[in-house]
């Protein structure tokens, strides 16, 4: 879910287009739960192979990196590794919704009544729908990296360290993490419904920089952690009633958390060591970065064979990404350079 810094972050609308020849970072964990979530039959079912194996994610990766390449983007996708302890309540949290999520869509579709929101709600990364997405990038020629920790934090240490130029993911935990840049929206461009209602809106990429947003808010980097962790992050649940401006005021106010909470006569349990986790996250320099052509015969294999995808639509699919990744002499030494 992320911490809630929308209010206070100041976007700047792109296109696709003014990322040619970026690498971005993607929180993979976060696009995979975006494709789970997303690409669903109207009653809310996920896309599944005749084993019943959810294959949601696979479109997804397949078709939307496609379309990334093709715009001349370069992504490399970062995985979760542990989380850290403090994570362990969220998890948990989030488990048991999905859980009622997922009873509810269930008595939603039994009645005939719309199940769709259910059924989103419900959406969960397991460990084979991970090894399948690996396994899928990989004979896509797309670079996955394992983080030791937090996806987003890799990400962010992947750009400050110059590997990638943006973190990609629709959270704001990266700029907490460090990120020097980071775009959202990434992989949802174009027309999009809003849940629940019969209304369509026009979804754009958004670039967030750093210290432009610090410099507009007038705060560092250590401020914007302590302002989450007033909000709520991953780690904590935040004091109740403050929202991003309040605090905001109440950081700049007294120029750490320790203030706010002495004038909101609260207390956050290990906030000192949360804010660790913020400032000096879990990283690794041991990764390779390698983008190679798809390896057409195993997309194939892996899509058609084992997961009943349309030869046709793979093909076609295959026929793009071969095409934007380096078949012609010019764009494969831009792909690869």
């Amino acid at each position: 879910m992320g911490v809630d810094l929308g209010d206070l972050v100041e976007k700047r609308e792109i296109s696709l287009k003014d990322l040619f020849g970026k690498t971005i970072a993607i929180d993979a964990h976060n696009i995979l739960y975006q494709f789970l979530s997303i690409i669903r039959q109207p009653d809310g079912t996920p896309l599944m192979d005749s084993k019943g194996n959810i294959t949601s994610h696979l479109s997804g990766l397949l078709y939307r990196t496609t379309n990334l390449v093709e715009e001349g983007i370069r992504p490399l996708f970062v995985f979760d590794g542990e989380p850290p302890e403090f994570k362990a309540t969220t998890i948990k949290e989030r488990r048991e919704i999905r859980s009622i999520a997922e009873k509810q869509w269930i008595e939603a579709k039994e009645k005939g009544e719309a199940a769709l929101k259910y059924a989103q709600a419900s959406a969960r990364v397991t460990g084979q729908i991970i090894e399948d997405a690996k396994a899928l990038l990989g004979h896509m020629g797309i670079p996955c990296v394992q983080a030791p920790s937090e996806g987003e934090a890799q990400a962010a240490f992947m750009v400050s360290n110059g590997d990638a130029d943006a973190v990609g993911s629709q959270d704001y935990d990266a700029l907490l993490f460090g990120a020097p840049r980071h775009v959202r929206n990434l992989t949802i461009t174009g027309r999009r419904k809003l849940p629940g209602k019969n209304v369509y809106i026009d979804v754009k990429p958004e670039m967030i920089e750093l210290k432009s947003m610090l410099d507009a808010l007038e705060i560092t980097r250590e401020q914007l952690v302590d302002i989450a962790i007033l909000i709520g992050t991953d780690y904590n649940e935040g004091i109740k009633g403050i929202g991003p401006k309040s605090a905001l005021k109440l950081i700049k106010k007294h120029g750490s958390i320790e203030g706010a909470l002495a004038e909101l006569d609260k207390d956050i349990e290990n906030f000192d060591a949360i804010k660790d986790v913020f400032l000096d996250p879990d990283t690794t320099s041991d990764y390779k970065i390698t983008w190679h052509e798809p390896k057409e015969v195993d997309v194939e294999r892996f899509l058609c064979d084992e997961h009943d995808f349309s030869e046709d639509r793979v093909r076609k699919a295959l026929a793009r990404l071969t095409e934007a990744s380096g078949k012609g002499q010019k764009t494969l030494d831009q792909w690869l350079g």
